[in-house]
């Protein structure tokens, strides 16, 4: 995405802060979700685990500002910053004075941020949607965020080998990404054993043995490409092939229900009527189902108290799973139906309710 575009995208987000989302207010954006999304696509971060970064957004009914410290500043201008941002640039040993200069710019105004303190109101409920139903410009860069994912996935386990160990899965996981320009904010690896025990299974030096799972949640322009594949060693047994046959059943539930106007609960509710009707009742409690994605790896996770209604826009990430047993790709939801973000052609599929969906690799 050139200067330009990125510009006029961060222009127009500006103005909607300006004008709609907190008129009369200045606007303190601190997390590495909004400093991307204000942005269109710029990133504040430097340690990767972290939710703020190194610098943070003001906008004002005067201007559109960036504090940052003299260690980031040049940088930031150099690489990540599209024009229409003024640099605020202090000293690093100093950090007490992001205050005194928000308060300058702010002159008087109450403040409104995405992580309030000191009197600080929180942002309003529209600021959350704005940031959820992407533009055009994100899309863009969403699309090639998740391509460049999805090949990172193929390349490794067409790779792996059964001896290798979790954490050399995960490992070849990370140099994927981040040969591509993307952030693994989240590698999970799991062999045979562990991949039946653990929702979450962090990479471990156990060998994979017949089988091994990878899931990324990888990064890119602040946006959150989520995937999980599997690989096989040799012949699948009749019981695991059943369970990933389930996996993509159940998910089918959920993507055809992924559309404009349709409540995060009600979507719950189904996948749960779903694990039940396969006799996996208790499924659902072991592990989230998934829900809106985009800035944040989830920006809502589905539940029976959730009542966010989808659009036009948003994305969504379904991750339905049993035992051994898992699936997961990352969706736009559009007018028209949904886009797959993290589909890779040369990956194998099968279509599940008329949307193709990975199957596992035989490796």
């Amino acid at each position: 995405m050139n200067g330009t575009s990125r510009a006029a995208e961060a222009a127009g987000k500006v103005r909607l802060i300006r004008e709609t989302l907190c008129p009369e207010m200045a606007v303190r954006l601190k997390g590495v979700d909004w400093f991307a999304w204000v942005t269109a696509g710029g990133s504040n971060e430097v340690l990767l685990a972290a939710e703020t970064g190194v610098a943070e957004v003001v906008v004002t009914p005067e201007g559109a500002y960036v504090i940052t410290n003299e260690i980031e500043a040049q940088r930031l201008a150099d690489e990540q910053l599209p024009e229409g941002f003024e640099l605020r640039v202090l000293p690093w040993a100093y950090p007490s004075q992001v205050e005194v200069v928000l308060r300058e710019l702010a002159h008087g105004l109450p403040v409104c941020s995405d992580r309030p303190d000191n009197g600080e109101h929180e942002l309003p409920l529209p600021f959350l949607n704005a940031k959820r139903v992407l533009t055009e410009g994100e899309v863009q860069r969403y699309r090639s965020v998740g391509l460049l994912a999805a090949q990172a996935m193929t390349e490794v386990l067409t790779q792996a080998q059964p001896e290798w160990t979790e954490r050399q899965l995960a490992a070849a996981g990370g140099r994927a990404l981040l040969s591509r320009g993307l952030a693994p904010a989240l590698i999970l690896a799991s062999g045979e054993r562990r991949g039946r025990l653990y929702r979450h299974p962090l990479p471990t030096g156990e060998p994979l043995g017949r089988c091994g799972m990878l899931v990324f949640c990888a990064r890119g322009f602040g946006l959150y490409a989520n995937l999980t594949r599997f690989v096989v060693f040799g012949p699948m047994g009749s019981e695991d092939k059943n369970r990933h046959q389930l996996v993509r059943e159940i998910e089918a539930r959920a993507l055809s229900l992924s559309r404009p106007d349709e409540q995060l609960d009600e979507i719950y509710r189904e996948l749960s009527y779903a694990y039940a009707g396969f006799s996996f009742g208790d499924a659902i409690r072991e592990h989230h189902q998934g829900g809106i994605t985009g800035y944040l790896s989830r920006e809502v996770i589905a539940g029976p108290e959730s009542r966010e209604v989808l659009q036009a826009g948003m994305a969504v990430a379904w991750n339905p799973s049993l035992a051994g047993a898992k699936i997961e790709d990352t969706f736009l939801i559009t007018e028209t139906g949904l886009l797959n973000l993290t589909i890779d052609p040369v990956w194998p599929s099968a279509p599940v309710a008329g949307i193709e969906r990975p199957l596992v690799w035989q490796g």
